[in-house]
């Protein structure tokens, strides 16, 4: 009986890819929900050193990464993957504090429909891209003035939290392929936790060492680093880049949702209409998106 036990998957193989991803969703939305509380603490910045600083931790703890026989070129990637980390963290940290989490999310979401447009060959994906492209425009509030206005500096900083999205993408599919497990991920968290430090320690100082802020930076760092990171190296490994970029367009709904849950943000019927815009072009590429191959 042992011989047949160990023979058997681990538990993430056993799960669907689409469930890693739909969980690893909920996961890093109701994070981010929980560290803007600490916005007004440590800013942005704090914030950010304290999830990557205590999500490489976790994961280096769990992994045990050996740089020992690596490949220079896999050492490369992880480097490259641990930049995109902690680039988008704080971008996109920077933005929370200027926006709504449902808006800042969907204008992230940019990021993840340039990877679906450009590794897409079908048309129809064209079309259903055009509409979420619309739904962002139309959030964006260009031309808008008064409540339906949004901050320029947040929309710029979203737009780059995207760019490095799309990075995170594509590199974590490759990352996934040359580390087993979450060796590469872990390499790269270590590597993402220097991009905040020097902001973070210098717009937190010594709040970065207050116990009830550690706690919540420790809650963070699982709920929006440690889970779904791990849930999407695994999905990236039998998903298909702009597969998993559409699927991910659910973010901006679960991500409204964690904001009026989590910080009592309202959003205006302008906003929800371009965010529903954005999920239903999500929803009508995955209807027509091929199942992945049994070796993808």
């Amino acid at each position: 009986m042992s011989a047949v036990a160990s023979k058997e998957p681990p538990v993430l193989d056993r799960v669907p890819p689409i469930g890693l991803v739909l969980t690893g969703i909920g996961s890093v939305q109701f994070g981010a929900a929980l560290a803007a509380t600490m916005f007004d603490d440590l800013g942005p910045a704090g914030a950010s050193t304290l999830r990557l600083i205590f999500a490489a931790l976790v994961l280096v703890a769990v992994a045990r990464p050996s740089l020992r026989g690596r490949a220079p070129g896999a050492l490369r990637l992880a480097a490259a993957f641990g930049i995109a980390l902690g680039t988008m963290n704080l971008a996109f940290y920077e933005a929370l504090d200027r926006l709504p989490l449902g808006v800042a999310v969907t204008v992230e979401f940019a990021g993840p429909l340039g990877v679906a447009v450009a590794t897409s060959h079908r048309r129809l994906d064209l079309l259903w891209a055009a509409l979420a492209a619309a739904g962002i425009v139309l959030l964006s509030g260009i031309g808008a003035t008064g409540v339906h206005a949004i901050d320029g500096l947040g929309l710029a900083l979203a737009l780059v939290a995207g760019a490095c999205w799309a990075a995170y993408i594509l590199i974590a599919q490759r990352v996934g392929r040359a580390f087993p497990r979450m060796d590469g991920l872990a390499i790269a968290m270590v590597l993402a936790a220097l991009v905040p430090l020097g902001p973070g320690i210098a717009e937190a100082g010594s709040a970065l060492l207050h116990p009830g802020l550690l706690a919540l930076g420790a809650g963070v760092a699982l709920l929006s680093s440690v889970i779904p990171y791990s849930l999407e190296i695994e999905a990236l490994r039998r998903l298909p880049a702009h597969v998993f970029g559409i699927f991910m367009s659910l973010e901006p709904a679960v991500a409204a949702l964690a904001g009026l849950v989590v910080l009592g943000q309202s959003l205006s019927a302008r906003q929800l209409g371009a965010m529903a815009l954005v999920v239903a072009a999500s929803a009508g590429v995955s209807r027509t998106a091929p199942p992945p191959s049994p070796e993808a």
